[in-house]
């Protein structure tokens, strides 16, 4: 902008004041009365599967379904050194590549 382009400031301002004026009169007003809740105000939603984490965080119960599957994990027989070895070369791990085991 060139010099001679530019209102005086006296102008300039009181076109910044009318448009501010304009913006303010589209927004809508706030309700200083109305409360907006807080985390702490209500309880949280929570998840619909809980985790076993949940659980042990006492976040959640443990529905019969997460009971009956750590049952049937220590009901299962342990793996011997070698089944864990071989699950572990084939599995590939982050790349998926079972040449290069993790």
């Amino acid at each position: 902008m060139r010099p001679d382009d530019t209102p005086p400031d006296g102008n300039f301002a009181k076109l910044i004041d009318e448009q501010l004026e304009l913006a303010a009169a589209k927004l809508p007003a706030l309700e200083p009365a109305v409360v907006h809740p807080s985390p702490e105000d209500h309880e949280e939603v929570r998840a619909p599967h809980p985790t076993l984490e949940d659980v042990l965080l006492g976040k959640a119960d443990a529905t019969p379904e997460m009971l009956d599957e750590l049952a049937a994990l220590e009901a299962a027989p342990e793996l011997s050194d070698e089944e864990l070895a071989r699950q572990a070369l084939a599995h590939g791990g982050g790349d998926n590549d079972p040449a290069t085991p993790e």
